[in-house]
């Protein structure tokens, strides 16, 4: 199964790290906030990734504070995109609409792919792969955002669909950074159960002696 596991990671991981180049090139371009806040999310998902295929096999403990950490990396595209959306806003000037909404179904169709390859390992080694799983699932909601932006740019010639859709990504990440660091921290803590329950029971046993007949 971790064969398996890590074979699937990387493979995640080589994706998102690929279409972050093509994003970010397009979303600089055409200076839009939610292809912006999406390329970084790629390029978070990448090494998310390459995090997990590297602490698989680790102990419960051990991949509980690498969740931890992960549920923080998972924060760094929203607190980037918040930065972008604030110089938007004080110049909301409409992307062009075409590259927007074709960078944003190129996006959908690499994470539906990754969600896909993901789904049936989201349980495995804890809060690791659910960090990967979360990411691409939202990921591809958010590419469905991205595509409805730019119909909706087309239609108002405004820049305020695409920032909208950009802080709803940064919305995004910081629910899946809780999600994680909730799933790390029960992780941890049962972890901490299993290790301290041998010296518990013997305390138990030390403090009840069997009476003498």
């Amino acid at each position: 199964m971790n064969t398996n596991l890590r074979k699937v990671v990387i493979t995640v991981a080589v994706l998102n790290l690929a279409y972050f180049g093509v994003e970010f090139a397009v979303a600089v371009a055409i200076g839009s906030v939610s292809l912006f806040a999406d390329s970084v999310d790629f390029l978070e998902d990448a090494s998310v990734n390459f995090l997990i295929a590297i602490a698989i096999g680790w102990s419960a403990a051990n991949r509980a504070r690498v969740g931890m950490a992960l549920a923080g990396i998972l924060l760094i595209p929203g607190l980037a995109t918040l930065w972008t959306a604030w110089e938007k806003f004080m110049a909301p000037l409409p992307p062009a609409f075409v590259p927007l909404s074709l960078a944003g179904a190129g996006a959908l169709v690499i994470n539906l792919a990754c969600a896909f390859m993901l789904v049936r390992f989201r349980t495995h080694s804890g809060s690791l792969t659910r960090a990967a799983f979360l990411s691409a699932r939202n990921d591809a909601l958010a590419n469905v955002a991205i595509i409805a932006a730019g119909f909706m740019t087309a239609y108002t010639l405004s820049g305020w669909p695409d920032l909208i859709v950009g802080l709803g990504i940064a919305a995004m990440n910081a629910d899946a950074a809780r999600e994680v660091w909730s799933a790390a921290r029960e992780e941890h803590r049962e972890a901490n159960s299993e290790s301290t329950g041998s010296p518990r029971r013997s305390e138990e046993g030390q403090a009840n002696p069997p009476k003498s007949a």
